[in-house]
């Protein structure tokens, strides 16, 4: 039998959350770029049908245009940072355009993985930023399936929430109001 040694992770985590992560103003910005014009149903990924039983809400490419570029290039600092203390993966950068997505009274998106086959194979870091103030919506809760328990996300303003992009998670039912977030994907090349 021919063994190699393997490197262990031991500072692995499921998911970071980071509390104040944007301001205020800079939130402000960012929900100000919002075009309903521009906005889309969002789907499961651009192979598949819209399929209003797995996911139901809007969404909105936030270009990476030379006004942007600041909120592009944060994300992928604070995500490269954790990236080298936490996870360890092969990253080269955003795959895709960041995304504000928008979540209305009874939508919401069932248990999911950003990660999979075809054009979300390069997938390896997920994140999202809370572009909505707690009070503005009930349901909405980002959470996360860790091992066999449910956990919810912080609702803080401005929180950035960092994880693997094979992590199990939804966002319940929105109730009533209305939540906004960022969302987008860190790519690398294939798992090996």
């Amino acid at each position: 039998m021919n063994t190699q040694s393997i490197n262990s992770n031991h500072n692995f985590c499921d998911f970071i959350m980071i509390e104040g992560g944007l301001l205020k103003h800079e939130i402000a910005m960012i929900k100000g770029a919002w075009k309903d014009e521009q906005a889309r149903i969002a789907e499961i990924s651009s192979s598949e049908k819209y399929d209003q039983s797995l996911r139901k809400s809007q969404v909105m490419g936030l270009p990476d245009t030379p006004s942007n570029m600041w909120i592009y290039n944060r994300l992928l600092d604070i995500t490269k940072a954790y990236n080298q203390n936490c996870f360890g993966f092969d990253i080269t950068g955003f795959g895709e355009t960041l995304q504000i997505a928008r979540y209305s009274e009874g939508d919401f998106f069932g248990w999911h993985l950003d990660f999979g086959a075809g054009e979300i194979s390069h997938r390896k870091i997920s994140l999202t930023v809370q572009l909505s103030d707690p009070d503005d919506y009930e349901g909405g809760d980002l959470q996360f399936m860790e091992n066999n328990k449910i956990v919810s996300a912080p609702r803080t303003l401005g929180t950035i929430v960092i994880f693997p992009s094979f992590m199990l998670h939804r966002v319940t039912k929105i109730t009533s109001g209305t939540r906004e977030s960022i969302v987008g994907w860190v790519a690398g090349p294939p798992y090996r």
